[in-house]
């Protein structure tokens, strides 16, 4: 069994109950665990234009799914809670967006498939719920810690426990 961390994050409709339904779809799959769960958050979009705050965690799962397998069953939950690829590599509102953000210490470098993300160290949104579950842990290509890659942030977007983000 290989720990491996995912990052659910939704800015369309239920946010919470995509975000929940996610997590209880990853935890039925067969040969995955889910051993623990970050908080919730809302967050500023990141990379895209939108009004809509995502809610996002980060789960920590133990998997006997290779990497690939892991990812196809990912792909088939978004889709499963209506969530819409489009063409273009531009991002857009989502109902549920699941990434693996490490899968051990392992490195992928495939096509359909980059671990570590190659943007968690960019994230505020996947470095504040990972400071929660594994602050020491050392990205394997980085070779810093989680609590190192969110202190190196230079402009990080707004990462705010849910429930507690107050609108001017």
């Amino acid at each position: 069994m290989t720990i491996v961390y995912l990052s659910l994050g939704s800015n369309k409709g239920d946010r919470i109950g995509f975000v929940q339904q996610a997590a209880s779809l990853i935890g039925s799959v067969e040969g995955t665990a889910i051993v623990r769960t970050s908080a919730f958050y809302e967050t500023e979009p990141w990379g895209m234009k939108s009004d809509n705050w995502f809610v996002n965690a980060v789960l920590e799962i133990k998997t006997s799914l290779s990497p690939q397998k892991l990812l196809e069953e990912c792909l088939r939950i978004e889709a499963q809670l209506g969530r819409k690829r489009s063409e273009s590599s531009d991002y857009t509102d989502r109902t549920i967006d699941i990434d693996i953000l490490f899968y051990g210490k392992d490195i992928i470098n495939e096509e359909n498939l980059k671990i570590p993300h190659e943007y968690v160290h960019l994230r505020a949104f996947t470095l504040v719920p990972l400071l929660e579950l594994i602050p020491n842990f050392e990205h394997p290509v980085l070779h810093k810690t989680i609590s190192q890659l969110h202190n190196d942030l230079e402009n990080p977007e707004m990462v705010v426990l849910y429930g507690t983000r107050v609108e001017i």
